[in-house]
């Protein structure tokens, strides 16, 4: 799997999803321009000494990134309003998970653009305005990973899990 964050701002949030890829062994994607450095020492601490290994890109902007997309590229953008729920659709093993920025999550042009793409995570209390970008990202990534049947996952003995993916 893929993780996209688009212009992430808060050095935990991107720290803590970087070692969410590398308990995964998913690819990160991070989009400029970024609300920190990257050489942080909050953005270090919240990855803790996982960074290494991080398979990860950096992109100078989300044209040099959709540039560099395999043709047959599933996106999946993951935003408030979505007209599906995360678990509704169906993931396979390269897609890519997009996240927004903290503060104004992912473009609105970029959403109509890709209705069909567009998921959202439900919330139930309307004075609340958001989920944590880094807990988001856990709840759709593992998701998509539990319908392809957790491939590669070690289990409570230390080996690989033999579960056959459904369908």
């Amino acid at each position: 799997m893929n993780l996209v964050l688009v212009e992430p701002e808060i050095p935990p949030n991107t720290g803590n999803i970087a070692r969410l890829c590398a308990a995964t062994r998913s690819q990160l994607h991070l989009i400029e321009p970024f609300g920190f450095k990257l050489d942080d020492k909050t953005l270090k601490r919240a990855g803790m000494d996982y960074w290494q290994q991080v398979a990860w890109h950096r992109w100078r902007n989300w044209q040099a990134f959709a540039a560099a997309l395999p043709k047959q590229a599933q996106l999946w953008y993951v935003e408030c309003g979505g007209p599906q729920y995360y678990n509704e659709v169906y993931y396979e093993a390269n897609d890519y998970l997009v996240f927004g920025r903290e503060t104004a999550g992912l473009p609105r042009t970029l959403l109509e653009q890709n209705p069909k793409s567009w998921i959202q995570i439900p919330m139930f209390n309307p004075e609340s305005r958001s989920l944590n970008l880094a807990n988001c990202a856990a709840i759709v990534l593992y998701e998509a990973l539990r319908q392809m049947g957790y491939p590669g996952c070690l289990n409570d003995r230390g080996g690989v899990s033999s579960h056959t993916p459904p369908g």
